[in-house]
């Protein structure tokens, strides 16, 4: 029987943040951290695949899916402050120790969590969730450091393409050698959410606030080196925006990491859902029960 996904809200320093949860509360828990332009959708298929063993949580970050959205003038978008967004869920859900999986920009919330309370941490998975500067792909950042450098009229219309139809499509398609795999689903609800009006600037804002993830790359590295903690990467390989050379630098500060290399591309849930899903069963049954 195939366990019962619930979508809730709940109230977080006055914001509705909404979350997807499956599974018994006493279970292991483990915390699902969507990347940008997505939400808790992504994860659509991956929670019922997971909840008949563990306590599954999948939350929209401010500003995305069907999470609260205040203005950049009512709400401080940073990587920060989506962080802090995300350890108050967790606490009004009383949920003290968890597993997180993290996927692109919910891997920089995700290692902000663990720097902050390296002893709530079980385990890590990372699906193209980067944490070293190997995993970059010039090609496609190298115009939003420009832009986080010096915003303005000759850096912001590169960075804008990314908040297009047509990027948003690429991001779920690029490296997928079978796109009929891939449901026009996918792009089609993120796209809807970016094009909310006032969502542009508020992606504008986190896009200004990246390189802070990577001046804490550091700190992130010898989080690793000290709390050894398991860790999962389950990568595309195709990916054109984290690139797999950001999975095996994992291995560099954790050298018993799992790393496993996808014939997919940047959202390899949607066409390697039942591989990554038994990669983590089989890693989450190893390491939770050391």
């Amino acid at each position: 029987m195939t366990p019962s996904v619930h979508h809730r809200t709940a109230t977080v320093d006055g914001l509705e943040v909404f979350y997807r949860e499956a599974g018994l509360s006493e279970a292991p828990a483990v915390v699902l951290l969507h990347g940008f332009p997505a939400s808790s959708h992504m994860f659509r298929h991956l929670i019922p695949a997971l909840a008949d063993r563990y306590h599954v949580i999948a939350p929209d970050h401010i500003g995305f899916g069907f999470s609260a959205m205040p203005t950049v003038a009512d709400f401080g978008y940073t990587f920060d402050a989506l962080t802090d967004v995300t350890a108050g869920l967790l606490g009004r859900l009383g949920v003290e120790t968890f597993t997180m999986y993290v996927h692109d920009y919910g891997a920089p919330i995700g290692w902000r969590l663990a720097v902050r309370s390296p002893e709530r941490v079980t385990a890590i998975i990372t699906q193209n969730g980067n944490g070293y500067t190997e995993g970059f792909v010039r090609s496609f950042w190298d115009g939003l450091f420009a832009y986080a450098a010096a915003p303005g009229p000759e850096t912001e219309p590169g960075v804008r393409a990314a908040l297009t139809l047509d990027i948003t499509r690429w991001q779920y398609l690029n490296g997928v050698p079978d796109p009929t795999l891939v449901s026009p689903d996918t792009w089609t609800h993120d796209q809807a959410l970016l094009d909310r009006p006032g969502n542009d600037e508020i992606q504008l804002k986190l896009f200004r606030d990246y390189p802070s993830n990577v001046d804490r790359y550091p700190e992130l590295q010898e989080y690793f080196r000290a709390a050894r903690v398991p860790l999962l990467a389950v990568w595309g390989a195709g990916d054109e925006i984290f690139g797999p050379d950001g999975a095996r630098a994992f291995r560099r500060d954790l050298p018993d990491a799992e790393v496993h290399l996808l014939d997919s591309g940047h959202f390899a849930l949607e066409s390697h859902l039942d591989t990554i899903a038994g990669y983590i069963r089989g890693f989450l049954g190893r390491v939770l029960t050391r």
